[in-house]
């Protein structure tokens, strides 16, 4: 397995118009939830992908699994519990803008996930462990579970990347800011929004933050900058790397996801950071095509064609 998440996924009902959702009749059913996502978007490039998580023993949780593994990711780690329901999540829309999103999560079975739950020789047999600062939000098991998971990563020089993917919807940022820094503390590859950053280091600009991650142990930090594109930093390498122009923006959620799920392709494939960010530019830009969080990532090929390594036959 060459790369290895966990979290929260959740069913996402979608309205078919915009406006307040107490006017809304019909809904789209999909799924929703960042590593699921990443896990999606990954195997959709090619790569070998597992996710695991607790799910309800109920439909929504069926239909989440059914979904994932129907798009390549291995789901022999999911669990289920009977004591507790799927969670959901609805979107409200107003035009163009960024959705409002409700959750109905609250004590669900992903929430009881625990380091008990983990698997060690699964996580340890991976190339990279993919974690977000989502599920340390869910409760203090899922928490202790996110570092016992780090802990087997590091043991076992498995290579940890790290989302920050701050949610205040979950808890605030006093509670956040001393977790989340201490789980970029032993990350690897950080992959974290200007915004994010200036949260939780209290710096201003790209530069700047990446040489705060860098001096609290990080080897890679990438800071997004939504359609600007990125910059991105070791201890070889530092460089903008310029977005891709999206005329018409359908959907932001699942961007983030994207990048990092292109990204991580190119590292894996090996390429310079430069080449890998251009990968995660491209995928993040794609997701934005489509209505949905993980329906508009693209294949190894499509990304190709995008980014302008391919060319385009279309009959």
């Amino acid at each position: 397995m060459e790369v290895v998440t966990f979290g929260e996924s959740m069913v996402l009902f979608y309205p078919d118009a915009t406006g307040p959702l107490r006017y809304a009749t019909s809904f789209r059913k999909t799924i929703a939830g960042a590593e699921s996502n990443v896990a999606i978007a990954m195997a959709r490039l090619g790569h070998s992908v597992g996710w695991f998580s607790k799910l309800g023993e109920d439909e929504f949780g069926r239909y989440i699994l059914s979904v994932i593994r129907g798009e390549g990711v291995d789901v022999s780690r999911v669990l289920t519990d009977s004591n507790r329901n799927t969670g959901l999540l609805f979107k409200e829309r107003f035009g163009f803008s960024n959705p409002n999103i409700y959750y109905y999560r609250k004590d669900s079975a992903a929430s009881r996930l625990s380091p008990e739950d983990l698997d060690a020789s699964y996580i340890s047999k991976a190339k990279v462990l993919h974690i977000t600062g989502i599920t340390p939000a869910l409760s203090t098991p899922a928490q202790e579970a996110v570092f016992e998971a780090i802990r087997i990563a590091k043991e076992n020089n498995v290579i940890v990347s790290f989302d920050p993917n701050i949610r205040l919807k979950l808890w605030d940022i006093e509670t956040a800011k001393p977790v989340l820094l201490e789980i970029a503390s032993k990350a690897d590859i950080l992959l974290i929004g200007e915004d994010e950053g200036e949260l939780l280091a209290g710096t201003n600009g790209p530069e700047e933050l990446a040489k705060t991650f860098m001096s609290m142990g990080c080897t890679t930090v990438v800071v997004k900058l939504g359609k600007r594109g990125c910059y991105v930093e070791n201890t070889d390498t530092k460089d903008y790397i310029e977005g891709y122009l999206i005329e018409k923006v359908e959907d932001t959620v699942g961007a983030g996801d994207g990048f990092a799920a292109g990204f991580l392709s190119g590292i894996l494939r090996g390429l310079s950071l430069q080449e890998a960010a251009e990968y995660g530019n491209g995928v993040g830009a794609m997701a934005t095509l489509v209505s949905g969080d993980m329906e508009g990532f693209p294949t190894y090929n499509q990304l190709m064609t995008f980014i302008g390594k391919r060319g385009y036959i279309d009959r």
